[in-house]
């Protein structure tokens, strides 16, 4: 079985998660999200862009309904026993057949939360299991309610996050190495990819950025590839992954001699960095991390050059995307807690004169200051 905690953490995990269903009044949960099937159980699939769903009682029975694709993967890779398949065929009614799962643990007539915020419940399913369990039982959204609890990291987590670190610190080290005038994107990605599988790393949760010239402005994602100029700017956005941990980085490269515009933002993204580690401490809030970011910068006279949020939660994610909750943005109230991990992400774009500058880290919170995960320094790169 390729379980990456013992059963003791799952069994800590889950017993966590009933308390909380008691404390809310629920009998039960009905679990779409992946990343709260792989804390639970140890659960690995990309099925899960497929009608699945994982129940936890708060009896502390646990059942899986998923395809036939995924029986084997349930087997394999979590400590769940009663795995259920619904058939694919002409006419398949996977809500039917969960709910007929649901009877058969007791569920009918209960009070169910239920994760609504997901990528595997579109809507259509989402009608389907509303048309099908509305009446049947009472369900109440609680979308958030495993994502709390995971958002506090235990040791055996940290481990696994700072191992991402390490990871990550080999693909900033590769790419530096990798860039020079003349080099192509594409061998760039490839370094830094090359570096986290050798180092026993995953796949991360979504794709790495990349983009030079104008596209060093991007924040995304896009098809294409061109070669570096000899005066250029180069932003990467990358994670070092392991156990599906991560451990995000941004980094505007310069080739060339820098503009002194990049100078000047470069100082400001490291002010506001500094400035941001001074409040991402227990007992602040998401929006105290924010603000501190923007003040910095806005004295800087970079309004227009921020984003309106400088960063999110990390862990355990899945695709599309890693970025987790909660994220850095103005008048959010989630008060940090210690051995949390979030990612902080200094980002200056100009449209006006086509030149970005990024600074990002991952961190742990601890009691007073938090852990950067990586050990490299926050100079501005030049090659």
């Amino acid at each position: 079985m390729a379980l990456h905690f013992d059963n003791k953490e799952y069994k800590a995990r889950q017993k966590k998660v009933i308390r909380e269903l008691g404390a809310r009044g629920l009998d039960g949960l009905l679990m779409f999200q992946q990343e709260s099937m792989y804390y639970l159980t140890g659960y690995d699939t990309f099925g899960f862009c497929f009608f699945q769903c994982l129940y936890l009682g708060a009896d502390g029975k646990i059942a899986l309904l998923t395809r036939s694709a995924d029986l084997r993967q349930a087997q394999h890779t979590s400590t769940i026993e009663d795995i259920r398949i619904w058939t694919d065929e002409a006419g398949a009614q996977p809500a039917v057949q969960l709910r007929d799962m649901l009877a058969s643990l007791g569920a009918k007539g209960k009070k169910l939360g239920i994760e609504n915020e997901s990528y595997g419940l579109v809507h259509s399913n989402g009608l389907a299991v509303d048309a099908t369990l509305g009446s049947w039982c009472k369900l109440q959204d609680a979308s958030r309610l495993v994502d709390g609890i995971r958002s506090v990291k235990s040791e055996a987590e940290l481990k696994y996050v700072r191992k991402a670190g390490k990871l990550g610190d080999a693909a900033l080290k590769a790419a530096i190495e990798a860039t020079c005038a003349g080099a192509d994107e594409g061998e760039i990605l490839a370094a830094q990819h090359a570096a986290i599988f050798a180092g026993g790393g995953d796949y991360p949760a979504n794709e790495f950025i990349i983009g030079a010239g104008r596209d060093a402005l991007l924040c995304r994602y896009k098809s294409g590839r061109r070669k570096l100029s000899k005066r250029d700017q180069l932003t990467l956005e990358f994670a070092g992954v392991y156990r599906h941990y991560h451990a995000a980085y941004m980094r505007t490269f310069i080739v060339g001699e820098p503009k002194k515009q990049h100078t000047l933002m470069h100082a400001a993204a490291l002010e506001a960095l500094k400035a941001v580690e001074d409040v991402m401490k227990p007992g602040r809030t998401a929006g105290d991390v924010f603000d501190a970011h923007a003040r910095v910068m806005d004295g800087h006279g970079l309004a227009h050059a921020r984003l309106n949020a400088c960063g999110y939660s990390l862990g355990a994610k899945f695709t599309p995307s890693w970025m987790d909750t909660p994220m850095f943005f103005h008048g959010n109230e989630f008060k940090i807690k210690a051995n949390m991990t979030f990612f902080a992400h200094m980002i200056l774009v100009d449209s006006k004169t086509n030149t970005a500058m990024t600074l990002a880290r991952t961190y742990i919170t601890g009691r007073d200051a938090p852990e950067p995960v990586s050990r490299y320094p926050l100079k501005m790169i030049v090659r």
